[in-house]
């Protein structure tokens, strides 16, 4: 058989799948096509040599803005994900019911890389990131309106997000968190919550989300931070997990901090999704993109077949597409390739802590739809 592309000799790691093995991939008609010894002496119109590296699904990066053009907080998701690798984004919120057709026509269409989103239950989205938070003003929230559009289009609009916090939901502390969830509950779907300075307290929105509903910035510093001065992981976090939420990273400019993330995972609490909520605020650091984000927690001490899982099988599986995170064949054909890089490498959380690390993810290539779409030996695009 004819392959389209055939990586060959590279760590195959699949968690979802439970795949973790030293062989070949091949690629045929947009999707996995082969694995192992079934590829045998077969031929392609392009091969890589991956040896030394990981060939892991197409990374999903779960919190993002990437309305690049509709909102003063987005980046250009193609242009960033030659650098970070990942297939796959996730923008919470950049858009609400009154601007997402726009999100779709002149961004998600158009896009190389695929973008799913989660709907603002603000009327439109984070319009005014550096000005005022969108969530102060309850006129612009409707339950019913956003779950309108929510099932106009399913296939790109997977949940519904909300911010509260002192910073932008202000005086209506988590009145907004009650819109988003009738709305997503219209619509079937899940709600992603924002939090930042209290009020509401961290502990208080946990009792609120439903199972399958996801908390993110959950190792956010002082103040509302996940644990005690102590260390001790506040009680309502454990009774929220066996509820079913799930934990986001979502590092973005103020929501990872290094004191926060040592306690927890020392404490037996680790996030269920890793992503970076990468914006025009924080690309230039701290977070940078996801490989910085999960880099920081490969230093800290995460396995890494834990770290792979939190960017490709618990994203796909909260996503309902657990198509984007599988190597099996007749898969969906994306795969993000890595090589972990050992050195002496600084790294920067929220607050300014510094943390030195013996070791780094590094890009080797992407492959979108079953062809090697960047590797990072070609010049970025200018």
């Amino acid at each position: 058989m004819q392959y389209d592309l055939i990586l060959r000799g590279g760590r195959v790691l699949d968690p979802g799948g439970g795949v973790d093995t030293v062989t070949d991939i091949a690629f045929a008609g947009g999707k996995v096509a082969a694995l192992g010894e079934a590829i045998g002496s077969a031929k392609a119109a392009e091969e890589r040599n991956v040896a030394g590296c990981m060939v892991m699904p197409g990374m999903i990066d779960f919190h993002t803005h990437v309305y690049w053009g509709g909102t003063s907080i987005s980046v250009d998701a193609d242009i960033l994900a030659r650098q970070a690798g990942t297939t796959t984004w996730l923008d919470v919120g950049s858009a609400g019911p009154g601007n997402f057709p726009g999100f779709l026509k002149h961004v998600i269409e158009p896009s190389q890389t695929r973008i799913l989103a989660y709907l603002h239950i603000s009327h439109a989205g984070i319009f005014a990131f550096t000005i005022m938070g969108e969530s102060e003003d309850l006129r612009l929230m409707s339950a019913p309106a956003c779950a309108k559009v929510a099932r106009e289009f399913p296939d790109a609009i997977r949940g519904v997000k909300v911010r509260i916090g002192a910073n932008t939901s202000g005086s209506n502390g988590i009145a907004p968190l009650y819109h988003a969830i009738e709305a997503a509950d219209l619509a079937g779907l899940p709600t992603m919550c924002h939090i930042d300075k209290p009020p509401p307290r961290y502990v208080d929105v946990l009792e609120v989300l439903r199972p399958g509903d996801i908390l993110t910035h959950c190792y956010k510093p002082f103040p509302n931070a996940p644990v005690y001065a102590d260390g001790r992981i506040k009680e309502g976090l454990w009774a929220a997990r066996e509820k079913g939420v799930y934990f986001d990273i979502g590092h973005g400019r103020g929501s990872f901090a290094f004191k926060v993330a040592r306690a927890m995972l020392e404490g037996g609490f680790p996030p269920d999704i890793i992503s970076s909520d990468v914006h025009v605020q924080c690309i230039d650091g701290p977070a940078y993109d996801n490989l910085v984000t999960m880099s920081k927690f490969l230093c800290l001490g995460m396995p890494l077949t834990e770290i792979v899982r939190a960017v490709t099988a618990t994203p796909a599986h909260v996503l309902k597409r657990p198509d984007l995170a599988d190597l099996t064949i007749g898969t969906t054909g994306d795969a993000t390739v890595l090589r972990i890089e050992d050195g002496d490498f600084l790294y920067t959380d929220v607050v300014g802590e510094k943390m030195r690390g013996k070791q780094r993810f590094a890009l080797d290539s992407v492959v979108l739809g079953g062809r090697l779409w960047h590797a990072a030996s070609d010049a970025l695009p200018a």
